[in-house]
Order: C-alpha cells, then structure tokens, then sequence
C-alpha cells in the first residue's frame, strides 16, 4: 500500500499560505510608502508560481506551487482591501508612514488604536468603550 500524501501536501500549504499572507499583508500595507510597489510584487510572484506549478511534473510540488500562486495573488488584491481597512478604522494606522499619516488626517474614521490588541468582555462592545478595553 502507497500512501498518498497530497491532501496532507494541499493542507499545509494551503495554512501556512493562508496565515503567512495575512500577516504579511498586515506588516507591509502598514510600513510601505507606497502600496504599488508590494501589490506588482505579490502579481508578479503569483502569476510566475503559477507557471511553474503548470509546468512541473510532481504532483505534490505542482498543488503546492498552485496553493501558493493563488494565495499570493489573492494577498496582492488584500494590500488594497487593507488600506480600506485602515481607512474606516478597522485596522491601526502606522503614524509614523507618510502614506497612513495622510489617512489619519483626511479620514476621521482612521484610528492608531489596533482593536484586535484587546480584552474580550464576551458581549458587543459600543464603540466608546472599545478604546478602553486595549492592552498596551
């Protein structure tokens, strides 16, 4: 009996992608100057990790390599949902980017206060009280 490892290959693939990618996400929409830059990267990578899955012949690297090129693509497209994101205050605004400091000052929503770094009260929090439940 073989055993098949490509459902174990697709899972972790796909996780450590998944989780990778948001982080990364997170990390560089907070610190780049300029959000193009990072998305034609996250294309580019995607769209030639793509091409090498289609090209190779090893079933495990060829799902891997698929995983990969798809979660890449799909971060490209998240840098600027991110951007959104910090725009209504959803996520923190780096104030010391010259890109989120002109957020901060054109949109009131922005906020520097990472709502995810809080105590959780088990019930629906109004949102002035959300600021006090944030660990520093």
């Amino acid at each position: 009996m073989e055993i098949n490892t490509l459902g174990l290959t697709a899972a972790l693939t796909a996780f450590l992608s998944i989780w990778l990618g948001h982080v990364a996400v997170r990390k560089i929409e907070a610190t780049s100057r300029t959000i193009w830059i990072p998305t034609i990267t996250a294309l580019a990578l995607g769209l030639i990790t793509e091409y090498c899955s289609l090209i190779t012949d090893n079933l495990s690297l060829k799902t891997a390599l698929g995983i990969l090129g798809v979660t890449l693509l799909w971060d490209a497209f998240e840098l600027h949902r991110q951007e959104k994101r910090v725009k209504h205050g959803h996520a923190p605004a780096n104030p010391n980017n010259p890109r989120h400091a002109k957020i901060l000052a054109e949109h009131s929503t922005a906020t520097t206060l990472d709502l995810l770094k809080r105590d959780p009260v088990g019930r629906p929090v109004p949102p002035d009280e959300a600021p006090k439940l944030i660990t520093h």
